[in-house]
């Protein structure tokens, strides 16, 4: 009974979520329904619980999901990619310019960030979604308007430079052995992100494909992130149902909240958990 009591507060507490229709800069935009519904009224004074009280309730019910699934709170992991299995090397705007000035991109760092910014808040109106198979047409959009140059030459060798081991790291060092723990325990792991076609080619050259079960990827689904479909389309990728995966991402609305509405639990990558060894402990597997 206690177990259920958790369980069915933390539900109420993960669902009181604002929606805004401003996406965040940098953040692709996507209408839904929940977007548009007002917002809950506050919870009656006898349900606001504190801190310490919420975290008690949390782990009650993790050990109720290790009780049910053996051990393990969930059957399968659902991993972002840009922002928490991978970062850029180097600043966007930096790379813009450096591979810009032999084709006269003149604009200076920030000028070329602002612009970015502008440029990725635009309705994409091609289509509903921005990163459709290559993402090319949308990219020389964003390539453009953020450097003043139209130069196709320069825009492949900055599209190309997106797709090599040089323009991106590892965010966790210990990525590897926590992902091998995961899947000996037979925790099952899938990528899930808002890209385009260069995914799959960017984990090869990161020597980490390997690591997952599946790839979700939104040019290839057909979803982007919130949208709940691109993470029902990896639960169904894994074999697993929606109830029995934790998403672990860096984006409040795109992750966490978009994975909620699919039915999956969700951890805010650098609040909920820090690194993929404190993601592998809370589901119960020791690295």
């Amino acid at each position: 009974m206690m177990a259920y009591s958790a369980r069915t507060t933390i539900s109420k507490l993960f669902n009181r979520r604002r929606f805004s229709l401003t996406p965040r800069p940098g953040s692709p935009h996507f209408s839904t329904s929940a977007a548009v519904a007002s917002e809950p009224p506050p919870p009656p004074a006898a349900e606001v619980l504190n801190g310490p009280r919420i975290l008690g309730m949390v782990k009650e019910y993790e050990d109720y999901r290790r009780n049910l699934y053996g051990g393990l709170t969930h059957k399968a992991l659902l991993v972002d990619a840009v922002g928490t299995l991978v970062v850029p090397s180097q600043p966007m705007a930096q790379i813009y310019r450096q591979i810009g000035e032999k084709y006269g991109v003149e604009y200076s760092e920030g000028e070329i960030l602002n612009r970015y910014r502008w440029a990725y808040g635009q309705p994409w109106g091609r289509s509903r979604l921005r990163y459709v198979d290559d993402g090319r047409p949308f990219w020389q959009f964003i390539v453009s308007s953020s450097t003043g140059c139209s130069d196709s030459q320069y825009f492949e060798e900055l599209y190309n430079y997106y797709t090599t081991e040089k323009a991106w790291h590892l965010c966790d060092p210990d990525a590897e052995k926590v992902f091998k723990a995961l899947r000996k325990a037979g925790v099952k792991v899938a990528v899930v992100s808002n890209f385009d076609t260069r995914l799959r080619p960017l984990l090869r050259a990161l020597k980490c494909d390997h690591w997952f079960d599946a790839v979700a990827v939104s040019a290839e689904v057909e979803a982007e992130k919130p949208n709940p479909m691109i993470f029902l389309k990896a639960c169904e990728f894994l074999g697993v149902e929606p109830e029995d995966v934790v998403h672990v991402g860096d984006d409040r609305r795109n992750d966490v909240w978009g994975a909620r509405d699919a039915g999956c639990d969700a951890w805010l990558w650098g609040s909920d958990v820090k690194s993929f060894k404190e993601v592998a402990q809370r589901i119960g597997v020791q690295v």
